[in-house]
Parts: C-alpha cells; structure tokens; sequence
C-alpha cells in the first residue's frame, strides 16, 4: 500500500506509488531525522547503495523493512523494475551510504526516471556532509559552489579546476582519503596556496577538521601512515585575489625578473603563492614581460 504520513502531500490517487528521497546519516546513526525513521519503516521496499550498510542502520533503530540492492553497478537493470512497481503503487525509499542520495551518490538515474513518468516525489531531508561541513569552516556562508568529486582524469580534472581560479564563492569537493594529499597539492599549483578546511570522519569517533592555507594542512597530514576517512575539503573564494591588480603583479614580476636570481618558474610560484592566484596565469605574465623586456632569465 501507498505511504502517507501527515508531512506528506495528499493521499495518492488509487494504484500510484510513491518515490520517498531519504537522507541519511553521515556517520553517526543516531543523525537522523524522526520524519525519516517513520518513512523507512512503513515503505514496502527500501532500494539501498549497500544492502549491508542500510541493514545496519536499520538494526540500530529495530526496523524492518524489505531491502533492494541499488547502485551504479546495477541502476541500469534495476531501475525499470523500481520503476513499475512504484507505477503499480508500491512505495519505496531511496536511500546512499551516506547523507542525501543523488548528491555525489547513485540515485540521479531512479529519479530522472519517476518524474518523467509522473511519479510522485518525496524529499524526506536531513544529514548531508556539504552543509555540516560548511556550517563549521568559518568561511562565507551566504554563496558557496558545491563540486563534489573533481574528474578521475588528471588533465579532465585540472581543466575543472583552472575554471574555478576566478570562482569567488567558497568552494566545496569531496575526494578520497588516498588521494586528498596529491588533490590538494593540484588545487595549490593551479590556484594558488589558499585558506582551505579538511574535514574528515564527520559525525564519527575520530573527527577532525584541519584548517590553513593548503600546504599548511597538507604539512599536518604528511607525516601520518596513511589519510583515513571520507573527506570534505573547502577552500577559499577567489575573492581577496580580485583587490591584487594586474598592475600590482606586474611590478613585482619585473622586480623579482630583473634581480636574475630564480628561474622563471620559480618566480611564478612564489608570486602566484603570495596572492593566492593561479601559477600558470602569473608564469604566462611573466614569459610576456620577459619577452618585452628582454630579460634573460632561466626557464
């Protein structure tokens, strides 16, 4: 039978299912909303990222319900099968790992699919790793861009970054702890040794949040075995880089050019680090002054 709960809309129409979008917690199970609890317990079926995870969180509240194996393995041969039964009147949750579905998780797919045939939609909201983590960094609020997971391609992913140098909202990722070193080390080279926030292993035993400039955090990290736990990064806008004029930078490139004591690609980094903007933008000022001046520097 159909879901209906007093939060929700208007009781359905006779035959149609209901696609209920629950949130879940990122860490700590007991981060989960009431309204969530009562909707995973009465639907008929609960279509879960791991069958395994989701079966834990519902031993911890002593819930029941039916589970269905759903992720991006099997969302192509499983999705007209959800798709029928909520059009028969079944109502099912969907639920990720961790935090709300189809942000940086499987789901996208089921959902595009029950909106275009006029299945009704529920969001059940709650814990979500973005908002928790942005909630604490002590960085602008008010206007943030979320990324989430950079391109698995080095070129892709360095192509991705380069168009959020000028970005001036506060900027979110999500990346793996085994290679959250070497991506913050790209956000580094590309835009510049800004203010950033790890967050790690949110809500769970061993949570932590680093703050700094980029190779300031990466320097806490360095000296560790390995870099355990999920990670939420947060950097810094490009906003303060919009008062360094390109007259400022100019200036200071001839300066340090015509001293003749570092190479050119030295004098960029350093320059680049110094305002927090991008090395290859400060190395390409610097070949043209070079040029123009006729400068002999090393390359």
């Amino acid at each position: 039978m159909p879901l209906t709960l007093p939060t929700d809309n208007p009781k359905n129409a006779p035959g149609e299912g209901t696609l209920y979008v629950v949130a879940t917690p990122i860490g700590n199970m007991d981060d989960i909303t009431v309204r969530a609890l009562h909707v995973l317990g009465r639907v008929d079926l609960i279509a879960a990222e791991d069958t395994r995870h989701t079966g834990k969180l519902l031993k911890h509240h002593q819930i029941k319900s039916r589970l269905m194996a759903y992720h991006e393995y099997n969302e192509k041969e499983r999705t007209p099968l959800l798709v029928e039964r909520l059009r028969s009147g079944s109502s099912i949750a969907l639920v990720s790992n961790a935090g709300t579905p189809t942000v940086s998780d499987p789901g996208y797919m089921l959902l595009q699919k029950a909106v275009e045939n006029a299945i009704k939609v529920v969001p059940v909201p709650g814990p979500s790793a973005l908002l928790a983590a942005l909630s604490i960094s002590g960085m602008p609020t008010d206007s943030f861009i979320f990324i989430g997971f950079c391109a698995k391609k080095k070129n892709r992913r360095l192509t991705q970054l380069q168009k959020l140098v000028r970005e001036t909202r506060t900027l979110i990722f999500y990346e793996n702890p085994g290679r959250i070193l070497a991506f913050m080390d790209e956000i580094k080279q590309v835009m510049g040794d800004r203010y950033g926030v790890l967050c790690r292993e949110m809500t769970k035993l061993h949570e932590e949040f680093l703050r700094g400039r980029l190779s300031e955090v990466m320097e806490m990290l360095s000296n560790r075995p390995a870099v355990k736990g999920e990670c939420t990064l947060l950097v810094k806008g490009s906003e303060e880089n919009i008062s360094v004029s390109r007259d400022i930078v100019r200036a200071e490139l001839i300066e340090v050019l015509e001293k003749k004591e570092k190479k050119l690609s030295q004098v960029s980094k350093i320059i680049a680090q110094k305002y927090g903007l991008s090395k290859n933008e400060v190395y390409d000022e610097a070949l043209k002054l070079k040029a123009e001046r006729k400068i002999k520097v090393q390359g």
